[in-house]
């Protein structure tokens, strides 16, 4: 049994899609590469697959390191065996996928982060006033994650902390979605006049989320 964190549900075209980064950098931190005669490991993966599947935790990690980086490179050394670390650490395949580096095992992940000399603009913890806390980066990516105990079951792909878009893997084959309505299927019906209360009375959901739906779909175009 494929458990849902381990299942297929994008190609990695879309989950680049998804994730507003270019698909050659999300295909260097799935499967790594080689350059000027150097083979660099994966960082989201133990070992290249292979393929252009992408799982539905390698999506949410994905994510993480979104928040990170804004270019195509990423340290991979150091990130590479900082994972590799919490692996071994928390006895978990996808350590960045799971909700106890985030909250009860904030100590681990900073011994983690000084083993693998992480740099510091890549650390998910800091101490602040003698505290562990969540670093911006990883604290805006644990805000757009939903739970369900110790795993990842959805992502918000909107930054919007208000927004209701969800990514769900069980749902709408994880395309983003509204109370279980896609929200391309609400901006097409947007863009073949429909107006909102008519697209709202079709889907039974409330004004305020069909324009959010459209604010969503609008901004990935744009993009």
């Amino acid at each position: 049994m494929v458990s849902v964190l381990e299942r297929e549900v994008f190609s990695e075209a879309e989950a680049a899609r998804l994730l507003r980064v270019a698909q050659s950098t999300l295909h260097y931190w799935l499967e790594g590469e080689e350059r000027r005669g150097k083979s660099y490991k994966p960082i989201l993966r133990t070992e290249p697959r292979g393929g252009r599947s992408v799982t539905w935790a390698e999506f949410v990690e994905a994510g993480l390191l979104r928040e990170y980086r804004r270019t195509h490179r990423v340290p991979m050394v150091e990130l590479r065996a900082f994972i590799d670390l919490l692996r071994e650490r928390f006895d978990v395949p996808y350590p960045l996928a799971d909700r106890r580096p985030y909250v009860a095992g904030r100590k681990l992940v900073l011994e983690a982060q000084t083993a693998a000399g992480l740099d510091p603009d890549y650390c998910l913890v800091a101490v602040v006033g003698g505290q562990l806390l969540l670093t911006p980066p990883s604290a805006a990516f644990w805000e757009r994650v939903t739970w369900d105990g110790d795993l990842a079951a959805g992502w918000r792909p909107d930054p919007n902390p208000q927004s209701p878009v969800r990514i769900l893997p069980d749902v709408r084959f994880g395309r983003p979605s509204i109370k279980g309505i896609s929200t391309e299927t609400i901006w097409e019906q947007d863009e073949v006049g429909l107006d909102v209360g008519e697209i709202a009375d079709t889907y039974q959901l409330d004004i305020a989320d069909i324009r959010w739906a459209l604010a969503y779909e609008n901004s990935q175009r744009a993009a």
